[in-house]
């Protein structure tokens, strides 16, 4: 067994298994990709720790890989079908849409204004959060589609999924979790007294 074989292993059975991830389909994926192959070299040492990593260069606007726990909840929470159409918002090295592949019938990897075109879609999965309502990623779902990721409106953030049903969008919290902003979906500066 390689060593990233064996972190792999780790991750899956120190943070995933933890956190009450049950679904054998999301943790036979995360077994399978490797997640040091999504991040530049110097980063696959720190592939599968439990932190978000930080895979931009200088000058650009940031860009992350959220943490496996974070993603494999939600996942979770997705309750994903063989034939669902998936769009993964916000992952950079595609390692979320990877995953997301071997489960559901297809992914759509895309940037944070989506991929309308493509659509609609029965999930989004945001690759990080939003310090906004992402309207304009709840017109990409298809009646009963469901959109997750982390809510940073409010503190604590939260992991929330919206549903869509009869052209109305309801919310629920999943869980507590941090992940970074996806650019794009930063909360504007307002003026206060």
């Amino acid at each position: 067994m390689s060593d990233f074989s064996a972190a792999r292993q780790k991750m899956v059975d120190g943070q995933v298994r933890p956190s009450d991830v049950t679904d054998l389909r999301i943790i036979d994926a995360m077994l399978s990709v490797a997640r040091e192959e999504y991040v530049p070299a110097n980063l696959r040492p720190m592939a599968y720790l439990d932190l978000d990593l930080d895979l931009g260069t200088a000058g650009e606007a940031k860009r992350f890989l959220i943490k496996p726990v974070v993603l494999a909840k939600m996942l979770q929470a997705a309750e994903l079908k063989g034939t669902d159409k998936v769009l993964v918002v916000g992952c950079p090295s595609g390692y979320s849409a990877a995953v997301i592949g071997q489960i559901a019938g297809s992914v759509t990897n895309a940037g944070t204004e989506g991929a309308a075109a493509s659509g609609p879609y029965d999930v989004i999965v945001m690759a990080g959060a939003t310090e906004v309502a992402p309207t304009g990623l709840y017109g990409q779902l298809a009646p009963g589609g469901k959109l997750l990721g982390v809510f940073a409106q409010t503190k604590p953030q939260r992991a929330t999924m919206v549903t869509h049903s009869h052209d109305d969008f309801g919310s629920r919290p999943l869980f507590d979790a941090v992940a970074p902003v996806l650019p794009g979906l930063e909360r504007k500066a307002e003026f206060v007294f």
